[in-house]
C-alpha cells in the first residue's frame, strides 16, 4: 500500500495544453508532482495538476499522509469517481464530507442534508427540490440579464479592474439575495460571513484561519468558523423579520415545512441549511465565473466563438468543469472492499478529487484546454450520477450563460494585466484576485 504511492516513473514538472490548436508548455508553480493534498498552501497558486496526473497514471487509488488526521485514500480518476459516487450505501456522507476529522457530536452539529444518505437525504431534498428544478430556474432569466447589464455597464468601462470583484463575486451574490429574500443592503455582509465559512483556510478571508490557531471553540459551527455563529443570529431574525411581515413564500419557508410523515428539521439543521445557502449558493458560481474570465484572457479564440452564438448549450458545462469550484468531497467506507488492487477498510475516509476528474485524459480530449462546444462532457462538478447531485446546477449553468452572452456582446478583448491569485484552500478552487483589461465594442 505505502509502495504504490512513493514509487514514480519520472517526476512531471510540466504539463502541456492545446490553445488554439497549437501545444504549449505550461509550468504550474510549487508543484513537483509530489504534492501534498492535504496541505492548503499546495493548492495555493491552483490545483497541483502534476501530483494529480501522475497519480491517475501510477497510484488512481492511494493512501494519502494527512498530518493533522487520519490518513485517507485519494480516489483521482474520472470513471472510479462517477462509478463510486452512485455507491452511497458503500461510501457513506454521513460522517463527513471534508478531509478533516470530526467527533460524532461535531458532525451532529454541522451537518446539512450534505451529510446525509438515503431517505433521511431525500427528505430534505424533496422538499426543496422544486425550488432548484430547471423550470423554475428558468423563470429566473430576465433577472439574472437585468443583473448582469447593470454590473457589466458599471465594470466594464473602467477599462481595467478586478475581474472576480467587480463581475464574478456581483452576479451570485445579488442572485443569493433574490432567492433567500433577503435585503438588498444585506448581501455583502451575508457574502462577506459565507466567505469566512467556506474558505476558513484563506487568511485573506478570516481572521480565524482553520490551519493556522486553535479554533476548538468554534467546533460546532459549520465549518469550525465563528461566521457561523454570526450567520445563525442572522437568520433567526430573518425569519423573525418575514414571519412577522406574513411573508411565507420562497426556499426558506419550504425547508422548514413537515415532510409527508410529519417531521420537521431541528432548528441547528435549519440555520446549518441557511450557512450552506449562503457559503455554497455564492461561492461556487463566482469561481466558475471567474475561471472562464481567467480562461477567456489565456484563449482569445472563446471571446470570438461566444460572439458566434452557437455553443451555449454546451458552454456553460465546459467552463464549470474549468473551474471545478468544489475541488473534493469526501465519504467514508461502510465495509471493505477493493479498488484498483486496494483494500479499503470500513471506516476509512475516502476523497473524491474532483479538480483531477475533470481534467482525466481518460475522459476528456485535450482536458487542458476549454473547448466550449465540448460534448460529451463527463464533468464531476455538480456530482453527477450520485443522489448528492448539487441542487443549483441549473442556477449556476443559467448565471454562467447569461453572464458570458452579455459579456460578448460588448467586448472585443480581454487580458490579464497581472497574475491572477487562487484561494489558499485544497477544498475551494477559485481565483480570488483576476487583474484584467477589457477592450469594448
Amino acid at each position: 500500500m505505502e509502495s504504490l504511492c512513493s514509487i514514480f516513473l519520472h517526476t512531471i514538472n510540466i504539463i502541456t495544453i492545446r490553445v488554439a490548436g497549437e501545444d504549449m508548455t505550461v509550468w504550474v508553480p510549487d508543484d513537483d508532482g509530489h504534492a501534498d493534498l492535504s496541505a492548503h498552501d499546495s493548492f495555493e497558486h491552483g490545483v497541483p495538476h502534476n501530483t494529480f496526473a501522475r497519480m491517475r497514471r501510477d497510484a488512481p487509488v492511494c493512501w494519502t499522509d494527512y498530518a493533522q488526521g487520519q490518513r485517507f485514500w485519494s480516489i483521482t480518476r474520472n470513471a472510479d469517481i462517477a462509478t463510486l459516487n452512485r455507491q452511497t450505501d458503500l461510501l457513506s456522507s454521513a460522517h463527513g464530507i471534508r478531509i478533516e476529522d470530526q467527533t460524532p457530536e461535531e458532525v451532529i452539529a454541522r451537518r446539512t442534508f450534505q451529510e446525509t444518505d438515503g431517505m433521511e437525504h431525500m427528505a430534505t431534498r424533496i422538499k426543496v427540490a422544486k425550488a432548484f428544478s430547471k423550470p423554475v430556474i428558468a423563470g429566473f432569466e430576465a433577472q439574472i440579464r437585468e443583473l448582469c447589464v447593470e454590473i457589466l455597464d458599471h465594470a466594464l468601462p473602467q477599462g481595467t479592474f478586478d475581474a472576480t470583484k467587480l463581475i464574478a463575486r456581483e452576479l451570485p451574490m445579488r442572485m443569493l439575495g433574490r432567492i433567500l429574500g433577503t435585503p438588498e443592503e444585506d448581501l455583502p455582509w451575508l457574502v462577506e460571513k459565507g466567505d469566512a465559512l467556506i474558505a476558513n483556510t484563506d487568511p485573506d478571508f478570516t481572521d480565524h484561519v482553520l490551519d493556522k490557531m486553535t479554533t476548538d471553540e468554534f467546533r460546532l459551527m459549520p465549518f469550525n468558523s465563528p461566521a457561523g455563529a454570526e450567520l445563525y443570529a442572522y437568520a433567526k431574525d430573518l425569519m423573525a423579520r418575514k414571519n412577522a411581515a406574513g411573508d411565507t413564500n420562497g426556499i426558506l419557508h419550504l425547508i422548514l415545512q413537515p415532510g409527508p410523515d410529519g417531521s420537521v428539521i431541528s432548528d441547528a439543521e435549519f440555520r446549518n441549511f441557511f450557512c450552506l445557502l449562503v457559503a455554497a449558493g455564492n461561492d461556487t458560481t463566482r469561481y466558475s465565473i471567474a475561471a472562464g474570465l481567467q480562461a477567456m484572457c489565456h484563449q482569445p479564440e472563446l471571446l470570438g466563438q461566444m460572439q458566434q452564438g452557437d455553443i451555449w448549450d454546451t458552454a456553460p458545462d465546459e467552463i464549470i468543469r474549468w473551474a471545478t469550484p468544489a475541488l473534493y468531497f469526501r465519504r467514508t467506507a461502510m465495509r471493505d472492499f477493493e479498488l484498483h488492487g486496494q483494500t479499503i477498510k470500513q471506516g476509512d475516509k475516502v476523497v473524491y478529487w474532483f479538480a483531477s476528474g475533470n481534467r482525466d485524459e481518460a475522459a476528456f480530449d485535450d482536458p487542458f484546454r476549454v473547448d466550449l462546444a465540448r460534448n460529451p462532457n463527463k464533468h464531476l462538478s455538480f456530482g453527477q450520477g450520485g443522489p448528492h447531485v448539487c441542487l443549483g446546477m441549473w442556477l449556476a449553468r443559467l448565471e454562467v450563460r447569461v453572464l458570458f452572452e452579455e459579456l460578448s456582446k460588448r467586448i472585443t478583448g480581454i487580458e490579464a494585466t497581472g497574475p491572477h491569485k487562487f484561494l489558499r484552500s485544497n477544498f475551494v478552487g477559485g481565483i480570488k484576485s483576476l487583474p484584467v483589461n477589457v477592450q469594448l465594442s
